[in-house]
């Protein structure tokens, strides 16, 4: 690094970008949420995840495009041929199944999320908070619950479990895209 040339190759950028990606998701998934769920009341909770969620689904669908942009590619030893860097390297035909897989579906993943599941929860939580006023009982309390109510909790369970699942598709394919980048490393 005498020269300063690494400081303008993608490769440490790269694994900067993977990094905090996979740091992110680690954290927020099995420490964070689980820490938070368990010493804050379910409404400060509530009002915690919904702060946080737009930033962490945005980390998850904005840092794939950046693995993708920032992807250092290798030259060949036979006539300078190789994978080129960037979204050619990724689209190339050697990178389908390891790079692009991966790192499509966590951007796509990612992207749905923040795009789609995340209002609609916000929307059903919004509709639940209507309807324990009228009920003048919280959505969490033992049942039983209006017939409104339930329909409603069935409705955000679902939403959350489909959001959960496309979270944790996120953070394989994201592990999965570390295998490969790993398997660069000699």
């Amino acid at each position: 690094m005498g020269d300063g040339s690494i400081l303008f190759s993608l490769a440490p950028y790269h694994v900067l970008s993977y990094g905090t990606l996979l740091g992110t998701q680690v954290f927020h998934t099995f420490i964070n949420s689980i820490a938070s769920f368990k010493v804050l009341e379910r409404p400060q909770f509530a009002i915690l995840q919904r702060a946080v969620f737009p930033a962490y689904f945005g980390i998850q669908a904005a840092v794939p495009a950046v693995l993708a942009l920032t992807y250092p590619g290798s030259k060949s030893s036979i006539h300078g041929l190789g994978v080129p860097s960037s979204f050619a390297g990724v689209l190339h035909e050697s990178n389908r199944w390891g790079v692009l897989l991966p790192l499509g579906t966590a951007f796509a993943a990612g992207l749905f999320n923040l795009v789609y599941l995340l209002p609609e929860t916000n929307k059903i939580t919004a509709l639940r908070r209507q309807q324990e006023e009228k009920d003048g009982k919280a959505s969490y309390d033992k049942p039983p619950h209006s017939k409104e109510m339930t329909a409603l909790n069935k409705q955000f369970g679902q939403i959350h479990g489909i959001s959960s699942l496309v979270n944790l598709i996120t953070i394989i394919a994201t592990v999965v895209y570390g295998f490969n980048l790993s398997s660069r490393l000699k």
